[in-house]
């Protein structure tokens, strides 16, 4: 996705192109083929969902055909996780992948451990504090109970993103509010929850297994496999750094 002054230039691939994907299905197996993948287009060529997709289904509303409600389905699916995980931007994580990725990305803590070694700020104990037993939470939900807003903590949207980029939080729904009639109503809002709600405890922490170091080198590895010639700084930027 390119910025054009007064408009936006979506790339990918026409509809008989054979690397084409044309519905959530599709995707789901380009994920699971490639086992992660951001939304739209970076630093590295070929490595989002907006180069595969056919660029004029873009935001208009074909539940079918528009990749942006295929994000919808990826949150929900179970079967892959959804959140900004690259460099601040949306993506998905084939579940193959994701122990890899939790490994790298909490660095061996669970968020406790991270907290009592003071490595987590405040706010984000305060999100998690919110998370931790429930099934999941609309974002309007977790900014009110964990006190952000006027005379209460700053900066809830880049709270969200740094606890996803660690993979302590991910989104797992999208969802209208409801008014007190019981209807919904206003715009689709994100809803969160910890990988440990989704997939287990057990799940989770089998990734401990795997040291960061071992794992953010599988990552590179991989990535350097399916697209020769990424440069150090350009996984730097969608990836993380080197332990």
């Amino acid at each position: 996705m390119a910025s054009d002054i007064d408009r936006w230039i979506m790339y990918g691939l026409p509809d008989e192109d054979p690397e084409c994907v044309h519905n959530f299905d599709e995707m789901a197996a380009l994920i699971d083929r490639v086992g992660f993948l951001p939304l739209f287009r970076n630093e590295i060529e070929g490595f989002s969902v907006e180069e595969y997709a056919n660029p004029r289904y873009w935001w208009s509303g074909d539940h079918e055909r528009d990749p942006w409600e295929w994000r919808k389905e990826a949150a929900r699916s179970r079967e892959m996780a959804y959140g900004k995980f690259f460099g601040g931007k949306a993506g998905m994580i084939s579940l193959e992948w994701l122990k890899t990725f939790l490994s790298y990305r909490r660095n061996g803590y669970d968020f406790e451990s991270l907290w009592y070694a003071g490595q987590a700020q405040l706010r984000q104990k305060k999100v998690l504090d919110c998370l931790t037993g429930v099934p999941e939470m609309p974002g309007w939900q977790i900014r009110r109970e964990a006190g952000f807003g006027k005379g209460g903590e700053k900066n809830f949207d880049g709270t969200m993103t740094s606890l996803e980029n660690m993979l302590y939080v991910v989104i797992s729904d999208f969802r209208q509010k409801k008014n007190k009639f019981g209807l919904d109503y206003g715009w689709e809002v994100s809803v969160y929850a910890r990988p440990e709600e989704i997939w287990g405890e057990a799940f989770v922490n089998d990734s401990y297994r795997l040291s960061p170091s071992r794992a953010y080198d599988e990552i590179c590895d991989w990535m350097e496999e399916l697209y020769p010639g990424v440069s150090e700084q350009q996984l730097s930027a969608m990836i993380g750094k080197r332990i």
